[in-house]
């Protein structure tokens, strides 16, 4: 599967990277902003051509799939574009930053008949995928309640600093509160579609939309729900996941220096009804770098049967998720969601 990337930014050269290193997957061209990046693509990629418009590189016959790795607000444009061209598409997550342009990702993936999958590595996660396992084998019995909990550092600014500006990021719910509501979603499956929302955040006066302390509840029918929270204000970066049902328990811890390190700390342990301790869950490996090069890899694999690994319309939904959150944080109420 030959790749053309678009966006060579600190999360794009990761993308690079994994393309590159794919054994069924070759990394063709790449699209970014400036000359500097321009120049660095040309030295950490030889031989592959490099452009300053990405709509060239959609006009290479060669490129059959487009890795997509731009700031959220560009999102619905290249990934449209890209589709015209006739081309599959890996689009990083958030699908974009409002229901219309989802809509319109969407329409445009039926129209040219091209596979449309969203970037969210942690549903190819070893840890992750393993606590999925447990929930729906029925190990804690019926799910109950969950708790995704992140404490890390503030955010990287981005190129030109666009994760702080809200006309471009969108959201700061929409950049990693996102994943953790899908992977509630993912956790509570066979509980369907969550009936409500509520959320709580404050920041250190950044405006609407960007805060440093997010808090939410997720109501899912007969009384089951998810607690979803993260702080930008703390250091380093901490992720916990409690999942309770009601024959056990789980609980999932990750740890790093940085969210993209090589050598984290991780841990999974299971409580059976009955049993007086908890056990110790083998994981073989887990870290954002790892899930992307899976990514990469499943996207690849399905483009070629003409399936997504992660489809369109569930990225949809945790967009709007994440919009009714913020909505609920803006006039302080409940939220009912409906998809």
């Amino acid at each position: 599967m030959r790749f053309g990337l678009i966006g060579y930014g600190a999360w794009g050269k990761h993308h690079a990277a994994a393309i590159a290193r794919g054994e069924e997957t070759e990394l063709i061209a790449i699209s970014c902003k400036s000359e500097e990046s321009r120049r660095q693509a040309e030295a950490d990629h030889p031989g592959v051509e490099v452009y300053l418009d990405y709509r060239e590189l959609l006009r290479r016959e060669d490129v059959d799939a487009v890795d997509i790795v731009l700031p959220t607000f560009l999102h619905a444009q290249a990934g449209i574009a890209a589709m015209e061209a006739g081309k599959h598409v890996l689009l990083e997550k958030p699908m974009a930053g409002t229901i219309e342009e989802c809509d319109r990702l969407l329409e445009a993936a039926r129209k040219n008949d091209r596979v449309l999958t969203i970037g969210h590595e942690f549903r190819v996660s070893k840890q992750w995928g393993k606590v999925r396992e447990l929930v729906r084998s029925g190990e804690i019995g019926a799910p109950q309640y969950a708790m995704v909990s992140l404490f890390r550092h503030p955010y990287r600014k981005g190129a030109e600093q666009w994760r702080y500006d809200r006309s471009r990021v969108g959201s700061w719910i929409l950049e990693e509160p996102i994943h953790f509501f899908d992977l509630v979603l993912w956790f509570f499956e066979e509980l369907g579609d969550p009936l409500s929302i509520e959320a709580y955040g404050n920041s250190k006066n950044r405006g609407e939309g960007l805060y440093d302390n997010f808090s939410s509840v997720l109501k899912f029918s007969g009384g089951s729900y998810g607690v979803i929270t993260q702080t930008l204000s703390g250091f380093e970066h901490h992720l916990v996941v409690e999942i309770v049902g009601s024959e056990g328990a789980i609980r999932s811890a990750w740890s790093g220096a940085m969210d993209r390190t090589l050598e984290p700390q991780f841990s999974l342990k299971l409580q059976r009804k009955g049993r007086e301790s908890a056990e110790e869950v083998p994981v073989e490996i887990s870290g954002e770098l790892f899930e992307l090069q899976e990514e990469i890899k499943k996207a690849a694999a399905l483009f070629v049967r003409g399936k997504a690994f992660y489809p369109p319309e569930d990225g949809r939904k945790v967009v709007i998720i994440c919009l009714e959150a913020e909505r609920s944080l803006r006039e302080n109420r409940e939220i009912s969601l409906r998809f």
